[in-house]
């Protein structure tokens, strides 16, 4: 372990690198000597363990875990997901040196290499995450999310009211031009249920642009296509009603007809979905999966820290870590 630290990180800090160093009266090699004494590796060790080493600690086992399961090249997702992430920091800061002294203290990286090594690191990290926590996704939670939240495919229409604000407004406005769209919408749905056509009312009420023409058709909907309300509402309807509540999303409100709809598919076709689906709502709704997903990771590898102290530390972290999630899951849950 001293080694590691010593050649890993404290060469940094001298021209000696792990080579010949003067001896102490008592066997230690020093790193500086001064008129009234001397700094021993040693004591160097200890501080920076102390200070600094778990971090570094937990970063090279990472890295050496996720290398022997990923292997070393990177994953042509993983370069897409860095290139990406790097293109859309160098059009906001508009050159690297600017982009490094950003994310320097962010990050510690002090190059272009040293940042994309970090975001393969967390590419990389959060990958493993995700594949611990499907493993947590039980066939009971799949049979439930099948029987409640999958359907078979809808055809449906909507006229659109969307409120009509800008980013200048105040929020006194928005709420009114909010108010505004809402009493347009339940105005469509009473001109509905005194005879009017959806279509003749989508043509002449319906801010969708691309399907107002064609009396609001959306076509065939499948799970995970439009917005939870929106999904609900269709599923709710008989064929060939329509709601009689406006429908709320982020574009505004929704008076939806369900037209037709298809038998539902079968669970093992998308057995795969529904498990991808559950893990990405677990990791969005308990940051635990975070702390454990990796924790169980090291332990896959059997991760054993040899120095007492730097166990101690470890242990701790994982300890506090998990308490700061589950208080970040009672805030989110508020």
């Amino acid at each position: 372990m001293k080694k590691i630290l010593v050649c890993g990180i404290i060469v940094l800090l001298t021209t000696t690198g792990c080579g010949k160093v003067a001896k102490l009266e008592n066997g230690q090699d020093a790193v500086v000597n001064l008129s009234n004494g001397a700094i021993s590796v040693d004591d160097l060790y200890q501080d920076v363990k102390n200070r600094y080493a778990l971090s570094s600690l937990i970063d090279m086992m990472d890295e050496k875990i996720l290398e022997e399961k990923y292997g070393k090249e990177l994953m042509e997702e993983e370069k897409t997901e860095i290139n990406s992430q790097i293109d859309t920091w160098l059009e906001t800061f508009g050159t690297e040196q600017k982009l490094l002294q950003q994310v320097q203290s962010y990050f510690g990286v002090n190059t272009m290499s040293e940042l994309r090594e970090y975001l393969s690191l967390q590419f990389r990290r959060n990958k493993a995450i995700e594949e611990y926590t499907k493993t947590t996704v039980t066939d009971k939670d799949i049979q439930k999310y099948y029987e409640e939240e999958i359907f078979g495919d809808i055809k449906v229409s909507h006229i659109l009211i969307a409120p009509e604000t800008t980013s200048s407004m105040t929020t006194a406005e928005k709420t009114a031009a909010e108010e505004e769209a809402l009493k347009k919408a339940e105005e469509v749905i009473s001109k509905l249920k005194n005879g009017e056509k959806f279509e003749d009312l989508a043509k002449q009420y319906s801010t969708d642009e691309l399907t107002k023409n064609d009396g609001g058709d959306l076509g065939f909907i499948t799970h995970g296509d439009k917005e939870e309300t929106f999904e609900q509402a269709a599923k709710n309807l008989e064929i060939g009603a329509y709601t009689t509540t406006p429908v709320k999303t982020s574009f505004g409100y929704h008076i939806i007809l369900k037209v037709e709809q298809k038998e539902k598919i079968d669970l093992d076709s998308i057995r795969n979905d529904i498990i991808e689906d559950l893990a990405t709502e677990k990791l969005e709704n308990d940051a635990t999966y975070q702390i454990n997903g990796l924790a169980e990771l090291r332990k896959e590898y059997k991760m054993e820290i040899q120095d007492d102290e730097l166990k101690k530390q470890y242990d701790t972290y994982i300890e506090n870590s998990l308490a700061q999630a589950k208080e970040q899951n009672k805030e989110n849950n508020k």
